[in-house]
């Protein structure tokens, strides 16, 4: 294939350009950042839905606690118009003996609610501490994504910069290749995923690395100054002057 001295060195510096642009890229596609904030996102969501669980069994808990209280102090209120009317129903046994059985009864209730109240207060201590927790937790996962955020987008910035920087030299010297050059370049390129070119050094391929037999060898050197590997198919400078 037809090319300069010029050409074969603009196409070998083209080469260099798009693999820093691949490895660029490719970084730029798995910086850890994201994983790190994709992770912490994941975890706040689970604990997010915990807290939200915590709320409904703390306002539950709640309302037994004001249903408790509230019923103990009725029964407070009721255990002291009992007692008054024990007093106004000195001698009248019937009415003692039913009062005072009202007032047992009343007693037996305030002692059960009060060991009610107590596990419900037990039941609300823990589901703080729980909350605390889970809060806590959620606060260091804002901070690891906010740290891998600015982390991300410092880098991220960096690369993007970067390729920009890279895709205007491609620009450049793709407008320095013939046409047909370019055309095989961009082919092989598009194909092999990365190198496009290389060299043929000591009867072998630059890129593969295969030797090549001493007949395709002949033909090779006929496509002087750029043939083709015949093992791997990428373009292939081969030793000698180069065509004007």
């Amino acid at each position: 294939m037809n090319a300069t001295s010029a050409d074969i060195e603009t196409l070998e510096r083209l080469q260099t350009v798009d693999l820093e642009l691949l490895r660029t890229r490719k970084e730029l596609e798995e910086l850890p950042q994201r994983a790190v904030i994709a992770a912490a996102q994941e975890k706040r969501a689970a604990l997010q839905a915990k807290m939200d669980q915590i709320k409904v069994l703390r306002k539950e808990t709640g309302r037994k606690l004001t249903r408790s209280n509230e019923e103990d102090a009725s029964l407070v209120k009721k255990e002291h118009g009992i007692q008054a009317a024990l007093e106004a129903a000195q001698g009248d046994y019937r009415n003692v003996e039913a009062r005072t059985k009202e007032l047992a009864g009343i007693e037996k209730r305030r002692f059960k609610l009060k060991e009610e109240l107590a596990e419900l207060k037990k039941d609300q201590s823990r589901i703080d501490k729980l909350a605390s927790q889970i809060s806590d937790g959620i606060k260091k996962l804002d901070a690891t994504e906010e740290a891998a955020t600015a982390s991300f987008e410092e880098r991220s910035g960096a690369l993007t910069a970067s390729i920009a920087a890279l895709e205007q030299e491609r620009g450049q010297l793709t407008s320095e290749v013939p046409a047909r050059l370019l055309e095989a370049y961009d082919r092989v390129l598009s194909r092999a995923g990365g190198v496009a070119i290389g060299r043929l050094a000591d009867n072998r391929c630059g890129v593969c690395r295969a030797p090549i037999e001493s007949g395709r060898l002949i033909d090779l050197r006929n496509q002087a100054p750029i043939g083709e590997c015949p093992i791997c198919k990428r373009l292939l400078v081969i030793g000698g002057p180069a065509q004007a």
